[in-house]
């Protein structure tokens, strides 16, 4: 079997390793250079997946929920075990820093974790009958095999979000990874596989083009549902496609957050968690901050010291424990960042520090003051380390101009006023709400946006529902 780093490069397809007689190149966006040549998989395979998914759920769903929390459990220890090598591959296929890296393989594995104890969780209730010799119940069951599409900034967290509590509620799942980021979720099926998991139950078909493996599997009736973390403009096409076999359907999507900054603000804390919404992942999750709205009064004084704070980030090489923030993915992410920051500036926004390329998809972290509602990146998911600034003068303000958007995944506000910690909180049209955190995602915590952002909720027992249909029994029984 090949392998890169220890990861395999064939398709965990059945119970084994398959090759397509296609390969497409995985490349490191720091250095250029190819990494590695994955299986490329198509209609076929993605064929092949979906009998081995629908013959393997019929065995899967019958194992207790000890047997399945057990299994969840040796992968979880596996994951943990091998952080360092984890972390490394995410550092050279998708360029996340590998200290930060070293970070998601643990949020990664948390999901797990988590799982293994949800999946003993599962559990029905009874009702009461208006009929003497009925009893009823309500039971929960696996909904089935399951499409599952993540995306290239979190290769290893997005799997486990997914995969996690749908091998715990007894589903079967194929994990479509990203182009740019396969090797990762490649390696955690091998983990599966050698925590005793079935082979079938987690299925990984790396592709160039998504296409051809999504209709297939879409279009195929046995598949009984879709969850997809990705862009907005494609999760609308899938909410479509679905229709036309009733799938089941999550969609996490883009999001484009405010973080709302008020008077009473202790300066130094806001501007640290505001660096963390910010920056983590040189800015390319669906969570980073990517308008800042700060009060007039404190305005000068915030963007001073967010600027010192952006410019002091060390950018490089990914694989240096120092570095925090490393390339960009890909030249059509960096030409995006690009264009954001030269429209910001034609049309009057200050450059307080950054805005410019550093080498290769590498690109300074920037702060922009002055910004005014018509630039595009105060409409538009930069995706990149860039914080645009701007004034609000009152509480009603900040609110109509944070919701004036499609969008609606995660929101920030630092205030020492309880308050109107709350009012805001409760006003902002967000499914994520980080009070005084920039970084409020949690395992055991419901993570989805509402809007143009996506449907349902991944995380705590909110996430095992998903993957979960409840069935209803009217039980006649003999009078005695």
């Amino acid at each position: 079997m090949k392998t890169i780093e220890g990861a395999p490069t064939q398709a965990a397809i059945g119970d084994g390793w398959v090759d397509s007689g296609r390969t497409f190149d995985v490349r490191s966006p720091f250095s250029g250079k190819v990494l590695a040549s994955v299986v490329d998989c198509g209609e076929k395979e993605a064929r092949l997946a979906a009998d081995a998914a629908v013959a393997a759920f019929g065995g899967w769903k019958r194992t207790t929920a000890y047997e399945r929390s057990a299994v969840l459990r040796k992968w979880f220890e596996l994951i943990m075990a091998r952080q360092d090598q984890l972390a490394r591959l995410m550092a050279l296929e998708m360029g996340k820093p590998v200290a930060e890296a070293r970070g998601e393989v643990r949020y990664a594995a948390a999901f797990v974790e988590l799982y293994a104890e949800e999946a003993k969780r599962v559990s029905g209730e009874t009702f009461p009958s208006q009929f003497a010799n009925k009893r009823l119940f309500a039971i929960k069951q696996p909904v089935g095999p399951v499409y599952a599409v993540t995306p290239w900034n979190f290769p290893a967290a997005m799997v486990t979000r997914k995969a996690a509590p749908a091998l715990a509620a007894g589903c079967t799942m194929i994990v479509k990874p990203a182009e740019q980021s396969p090797l990762t979720a490649i390696a955690l099926a091998a983990l599966w596989r050698e925590a005793g998991g079935p082979p079938a139950a987690l299925q990984v078909l790396p592709c160039a083009d998504p296409v051809p493996v999504s209709r297939i599997l879409i279009d195929d009736d046995r598949i009984r549902k879709v969850t997809f973390t990705g862009s907005t403009e494609v999760g609308i096409k899938l909410y479509g496609q679905v229709s036309h076999t009733v799938k089941r359907l999550s969609l996490e999507l883009g999001g484009h957050a405010p973080f709302l900054v008020f008077e009473d603000a202790d300066l130094d804390l806001a501007v640290r968690e505001v660096v963390a919404a910010k920056y983590r992942n040189a800015g390319q999750t669906c969570v980073c901050a990517n308008r800042i709205y700060v009060h007039h009064r404190i305005a000068d004084q915030f963007v001073e010291r967010l600027g010192a704070a952006a410019a002091a980030l060390v950018v490089g090489d990914p694989l240096d424990e120092q570095v925090q923030i490393g390339p960009l993915v890909d030249r059509d992410v960096f030409g995006k960042v690009e264009a954001h920051v030269t429209d910001a500036v034609a049309k009057g926004a200050r450059l307080v520090t950054g805005g410019k390329a550093l080498g290769g998809t590498l690109y300074a972290p920037t702060v922009l003051a002055g910004v005014g509602s018509g630039m595009r990146l105060m409409s538009e998911e930069t995706f990149g380390p860039v914080a645009p600034v701007r004034t609000f003068r009152d509480e009603a303000e900040a609110i109509g101009e944070a919701n004036a958007t499609q969008f609606g995944l995660a929101a920030y506000l630092w205030t020492n006023d309880l308050s109107r910690a709350v009012r805001v909180s409760e006003s902002l049209d967000y499914g994520i709400i980080g009070v005084n955190d920039g970084v409020p995602s949690a395992p055991q915590a419901p993570f989805g946006g509402v809007k143009h952002s996506g449907l349902g909720r991944e995380g705590g027992h909110w996430g095992i529902d998903e993957y979960l249909d409840v069935k209803y029994l009217s039980v006649r029984i003999q009078s005695s």
